[in-house]
């Protein structure tokens, strides 16, 4: 079975296709902003069209927009292909992009930008499994945490800020997608925002 793999919650617009575990094409463009431009274009480049027989994607935290546009595109092209879709979380996804070190290291803490001066965190252990819930944290509360592994698009700033640990600076990777195990999917997949909405709903006149 072919897999189509998506993943735009970062600065990283990432999508691959995979076939029985191994990556069959990939794109993976470091854009920072014109996600929406972009991710349709990079799967129509894949193999097929990236035409697949499931759809996988990330479904955050990160980037508010990105999240989205990734979500809507996979239920899009889920609806139109006739085919199943699920989420998995992106800061699962970056945990996978370092699987060998982290099951070295019997464990590891994934912080990613949280914007709003904040990271996202979560710690995993050795197998990828979740240890606790996401968390969005100010800097000087994240580095309580005590993994002596980091990594993420933040673990090189949090590591240097707790003067501690050893940091691996990742971008999640639709490719790694293969290492995830399969109790990190869900059905139904919808935004993952981490935190509570900026904008408060206005109280009664």
């Amino acid at each position: 079975m072919r897999q189509l793999v998506i993943d735009s919650a970062s600065e990283a617009c990432s999508v691959a296709l995979l076939e029985a575990g191994s990556v069959v094409d990939y794109r993976h463009e470091v854009i920072g902003r014109g996600h929406a431009e972009r991710l349709v274009p990079l799967i129509a480049e894949l193999d097929g069209g990236g035409r697949a027989d499931a759809i996988l994607v990330g479904c955050g935290p990160g980037s508010f927009a990105g999240v989205r546009i990734a979500v809507a595109a996979a239920r899009g092209l889920a609806l139109g292909w006739q085919v199943p879709v699920r989420g998995f979380s992106t800061l699962a996804l970056v945990a996978a992009g370092a699987a060998d070190p982290i099951a070295a290291a019997g464990g590891a803490l994934v912080v990613v930008e949280g914007g709003h001066g904040q990271w996202f965190v979560q710690p995993f252990a050795a197998d990828l499994s979740p240890r606790a819930a996401i968390r969005s944290l100010i800097p000087d509360d994240a580095i309580g945490i005590d993994d002596m592994l980091v990594v993420g698009n933040r673990a090189e700033a949090f590591v240097a800020r707790r003067g501690s640990g050893c940091a691996q600076a990742l971008l999640p990777d639709a490719r790694s997608f293969a290492q995830l195990p399969g109790s990190a999917l869900f059905d139904d997949p919808s935004p993952i925002y981490g935190r509570a909405p900026d904008a408060k709903p206005m109280g009664a006149v």
